[in-house]
């Protein structure tokens, strides 16, 4: 049993990964680094491979994973073969493999370590402790003061794990782990356009789309760069021709991102439900004129390549980072699998990396990264990747605005994009309309389909793209917001789906759809008033929600218009509002006017007053202050009434809406405040 600590010498309990020796498995690489089927293998060493089953595969790099099957004593059968497989002079190595102990993923070692050691530590210092262990340096990392990528002599094996243990019990040294690799998961679960606007698919309408019609009715992300980290990009694909900018590929450390494996298919996928162009009869991405940074990461998960894939997306200029990757998922239909409950710690040197293009990025402002969720049907709070803080978690909803059954959930989720579904009787979830989503896919006969796209694209791999081009549309019409400011503003450009079983708590987070499902026409409306609104939480503000007829409540926050740019049109039934910030004795009064229940006013902050049928409509709406607040702030609202394109507005409970005798209902309200005047 082998112990690896991250986190630092005071790493927590969930960051650390315990391994035990497989007694059935074995590792084999090849030279040259050729998959396992390629090699020239000796008679002897073929027959061995026939005879065992591959459980896990890292093709680049010519690795394989085999079990062998021995009724009595698998370990000297496992034995017995790698001692065979090692006369072979096409095969590098022959090993044990590792599993981890909680899961009983496979996990492999290398002879390579990631070290910090602490900033002040000059740099004579770091390589006389790096020598004393016998280490060689292999780089010196850019994203992290004295971190260094260093290497054991060959033949280290096992004992890379004591080295690892003493380096770290230097005063001297911050973080040090050896180069753990699992293999990485894509997030895809394998019609048309109906996340982006309404549709009728075989007839049926569906509307359960990201209202991204009224977001491209002020940009389609125009001069901003959204990176994909994936298993490769098409970039012959005719949908981003002329918007590549800076590709890589992280896992060969060259500029040629396409893909080299038979099935890099995903990335492609992913890309276009980002940014393809919308060409006619083929597929738009969220954000449609928005620069491509295609980024190759296959090496495995935790390699220093992942790491490596950060930097170079925050230093080659991308605003956005988008990855549908991650551990493995449990089965999302079986309850009982195990790897429902793992825990996957974030290493250390991913997570200084992902830091570093969150603070580095963008001129300083940092990089915005999204995750996928994940397909597991599990805890997206065990995933060290999706719930490290900074990240935009994103989930998976469907085309009834549910929750799609795969998609992972918990406190980690922000919020939801469209994507494919199953249907699953044994949970009563009914069958979806569509068959996924419409994007691109490799050209030519490789890649998904025959075809240059595909149509039943899905998972929270395809939520995770669709959101990240959201946010270059939100980036484009305010380019100073920070990573922090971009969640906040997501948080508030939700729409509630599914309010009966969403489980929303008091501060509208559920850990189905996190906030929601986005709405990238009020994301947008929302962060090109940002830049005038204060949202720093001690700031006296307005918050609260506004009813739609349709599509439940919608977060409201000071100085953001609320609805407006729904299509089709939405009426407000009421709302519900509270004062943050104000010195103590200060409230907001809200009076409004609805169809049927002529004028109320709320008794509390906070309260839901307005109509309660769909049918009705509110017409008016008065608003004021009470308290110390009063004497010190204005207090301003406005409305878009049905039918006219300005709005309407008044302050400090003057009666703000429709003439009596027009009946006009109310489409988009507005609050915000401003400081008296002497």
């Amino acid at each position: 049993m082998f112990k690896v600590k991250f986190g630092g010498k005071k790493g927590k309990k969930g960051q650390t990964l315990q391994l035990e020796e497989s007694p059935d498995l074995l590792v084999v690489r090849t030279k040259n680094n050729r998959q396992i089927e390629d090699a020239s293998l000796s008679r002897e060493s073929r027959e061995i491979i026939e005879e065992t089953e591959e459980v896990a595969s890292f093709p680049e790099a010519g690795v394989s994973v085999r079990r062998v099957t021995a009724e009595d004593d698998p370990v000297a059968k496992r034995d017995e073969a790698r001692a065979a497989l090692k006369q072979d002079e096409n095969i590098r190595f022959a090993g044990r493999v590792f599993r981890d102990a909680e899961s009983g993923n496979v996990v492999l070692y290398t002879e390579n370590f990631f070290v910090k050691f602490l900033d002040n530590v000059p740099p004579e210092t770091c390589q006389a402790i790096l020598a004393k262990y016998q280490l060689t340096v292999k780089s010196q990392l850019p994203f992290a003061p004295n971190a260094y990528f260093v290497e054991a002599p060959e033949g280290t094996g096992t004992k890379v794990f004591d080295i690892a243990e003493q380096l770290l019990a230097e005063k001297e040294v911050e973080y040090c782990h050896p180069e753990l690799v699992q293999e990485r998961r894509f997030k895809g679960v394998h019609a048309l356009q109906w996340h982006l606007v309404q549709t009728s698919i075989n007839g049926q309408v569906v509307n359960q789309h990201v209202n991204i019609e009224g977001a491209w009715r002020h940009t389609r992300g125009k001069g901003i760069t959204i990176a994909i980290i994936d298993d490769g990009l098409d970039i012959s694909h005719p949908e981003f021709v002329g918007r590549i900018v800076h590709p890589y590929d992280a896992t060969l450390n060259s500029s040629d991102p396409s893909p080299k494996l038979p099935d890099d298919n995903h990335g492609t996928a992913c890309a276009g439900v980002a940014c393809a162009s919308g060409l006619p009869d083929g597929a738009s991405g969220t954000a449609p004129e928005a620069n491509l940074m295609p980024i190759r990461l296959r090496s495995g998960l935790g390699s220093m390549a992942e790491a490596n894939a950060f930097v170079w997306a925050a230093d080659h200029g991308a605003d956005v980072i988008s990855c549908s990757w991650g551990p493995s998922d449990g089965d999302w239909w079986n309850p009982m699998d195990p790897l429902h409950n793992r825990v996957t710690p974030l290493p250390d040197s991913t997570r200084l990396a992902m830091e570093y293009a969150l603070t580095k990025g963008r001129n300083g402002k940092g990089c915005i990264i999204l995750f996928a969720a994940g397909n597991g049907n599990e805890s997206a709070d065990n995933d060290g990747y999706v719930s490290f803080p900074p990240v935009i978690t994103v989930g998976a909803c469907n085309d009834t605005g549910k929750r799609c059954v795969y998609s992972d959930f918990g406190k980690a989720l922000w919020v939801c994009f469209p994507s494919a579904d199953y249907g699953w009787r044994a949970f009563q979830h009914p069958a979806p309309i569509s068959e996924g989503l419409r994007t691109t896919d490799r050209t030519g006969a490789s890649g998904y389909s025959p075809d240059n796209y595909v149509n039943s694209f899905g998972g929270t791999s395809a939520a995770c793209p669709g959101m990240a081009g959201v946010v270059a549309l939100m980036l484009a019409v305010n380019p100073q917001l920070t990573p922090a400011e971009v969640k906040d503003i997501i948080r508030r450009s939700c729409v509630r789906i599914d309010e009966a079983g969403g489980e929303y708590d008091a501060k509208g987070h559920s850990i189905y759809y996190g906030y929601g499902r986005i709405h990238a026409a009020l994301a947008v409306e929302n962060a090109r008033k940002a830049a005038a609104a204060t949202l720093a939480p001690s700031a006296v503000r307005v918050e609260g929600a506004v009813r739609f007829h349709t599509g439940g409540e919608v977060p409201l926050l000071s100085g953001f218009l609320v609805g407006g740019t729904f299509s089709p049109a939405r009426r407000i039934l009421g709302l519900r509002l509270q004062l943050r910030g104000a010195a103590a004795g200060s409230r907001i009064r809200y009076r409004v006017s609805g169809s049927s229940i002529g004028v109320r006013q709320n008794t509390r902050e906070g309260e839901y007053v307005g109509e309660t049928s769909v049918s009705r409509r509110l017409l008016g709406i008065a608003l004021w202050l009470e308290g110390p607040a009063a004497a010190q702030y204005d207090l301003h609202y406005a409305v878009r009434l049905q039918g006219r394109k300005t709005l309407v507005q008044a302050k400090n409970g003057a009666w703000c809406g429709s003439a009596t005798s027009e009946g006009r209902s109310i489409e988009a309200v507005q609050v915000w405040m401003t400081p008296k005047t002497p």
